[in-house]
């Protein structure tokens, strides 16, 4: 990956406060040209704003962004992998890099998102994610965990593990709450699978987000899912019942239903740019969730890794039944996104930090440069190319030519 992944060398150091001059900054009030961004000693975000943020700030450490792009931080609320680091291999290192990877690709925080597996890998995959955020990484924020999987439709299983999926069990699932230590903060399920409506009904009471995800059901059922809580469709037009003039299925309920917020891969492989498109107009920016699903082979050569194959940035299962998963990055995304729909930048940025924030519960603290909130934010030059990543106020990533 290009550029530096630096750690954070001031632990053990008092901290003070730091303060961003001269940015292009945007805010949700708008864009501030000549913007000033003060961060406190704890990573947070004191005030945001012109002239007068910089004259009342005190002793700062002072960092000029030279009129350049300051833009919230990307959160990716499905992401598997990078840089042949993987969520199911449930070690640290993993984690770690995963985060390292994506922090130099403009994501902030992430959610670690599981695959279809034994019931011992996903748990011990569990384990490993509550450990690792207790612990901190070095590079994005590990916000929590996404799971995707087991209770997954065989019809619209793509690359998941058809052997190991299941109908959904709500002690089975309490089981992955208590061992995530109440980490999951996402979940994709089909909810015409026998007791799939009432796991929707058990994870939006624990506070969880219920997606329809690898789902054959019909429009009538996503109502009904939607009705006992379910508020988002995964990676949509992927793996589910598609729109058809009689049947609307999942890929209609989502471009239909106010409720739900609809995640989006917009690598231009598993939706075309048209359609990609087609979502916002039809959605608006506030119901668009833009992710990665990225896998452990993003940012390697292409070759062949393990039952999948990459060849020019696809990657598919071997006997080429299925795309499985992709290799894009969030700040990849963000530039395909506004080719694909000719939008200006501050109308997209929502669907990369506050919409996915909000998907994952942590609004309160992710997903804008707002007073209160963590000091994540990246620096772009005239290109929206990457200079810079910063997570609770600390550079983690810098490129090599910045």
């Amino acid at each position: 990956m290009p550029g530096d992944l630096i750690y954070n060398s001031d632990r053990g150091v008092k901290a003070m406060k730091k303060l961003v001059i001269n940015g292009k900054m945007y805010t949700k009030r708008g864009i501030l040209d000549n913007g000033n961004l003060l961060i406190d000693e704890e990573g947070r975000i004191e005030a945001v704003g012109g002239p007068e943020v910089a004259a009342g700030c005190g002793e700062a450490s002072i960092l000029d962004a030279q009129g350049m792009t300051v833009l919230p931080g990307f959160v990716d609320v499905h992401v598997h992998g990078g840089a042949g680091f993987h969520t199911m291999k449930g070690t640290y290192e993993d984690l770690n890099g995963m985060s390292r990877f994506h922090a130099a690709h403009g994501t902030t925080s992430f959610l670690a998102t599981t695959n279809t597996d034994s019931k011992e890998t996903i748990v011990r995959a569990l384990r490993n994610c509550a450990v690792s955020a207790e612990r901190g990484l070095a590079g994005a924020d590990l916000l929590g965990i996404h799971l995707e999987g087991p209770y997954l439709s065989a019809a619209r299983a793509g690359a998941q593990n058809k052997s190991q999926l299941c109908a959904p069990n709500v002690e089975e699932l309490q089981r992955f709450i208590d061992a995530s230590q109440g980490l999951i903060r996402l979940a994709t399920l089909a909810p015409e699978l026998d007791g799939g409506m009432e796991a929707v009904e058990m994870l939006s009471k624990a506070g969880i987000t219920v997606s329809i995800g690898h789902s054959d059901a019909t429009y009538a059922q996503v109502l009904d899912a939607i009705g006992r809580g379910a508020s988002q469709t995964t990676h949509h037009f992927n793996g589910m019942s598609p729109l058809h003039h009689r049947e609307p299925g999942v890929a209609g309920a989502g471009l239909l239903c106010r409720e739900l917020t609809t995640e989006l891969i917009a690598d231009g492989i598993h939706v075309h740019p048209a359609v990609v498109k087609l979502l916002f107009e039809t959605k608006g920016p506030d119901r668009v969730c833009m992710i990665t699903d990225a896998v452990s082979s993003a940012g390697l050569p292409d070759g062949d890794y393990g039952d999948r194959t990459m060849k020019d940035g696809q990657i598919w299962l071997k006997d080429g039944s299925s795309l499985a998963g992709s290799s894009l990055t969030m700040i990849a995304a963000l530039k395909n996104a506004l080719r694909f729909t000719g939008y200006p930048l501050e109308r997209l940025l929502p669907s990369f930090t506050a919409v996915p924030a909000r998907q994952a519960g942590v609004s309160h603290r992710k997903g804008a440069l707002e007073a209160g909130k963590d000091a994540d934010f990246l620096i772009l030059d005239e290109a929206l190319s990457l200079v810079s990543t910063f997570v609770k106020g600390n550079e983690v990533y810098k490129a090599t030519n910045a």
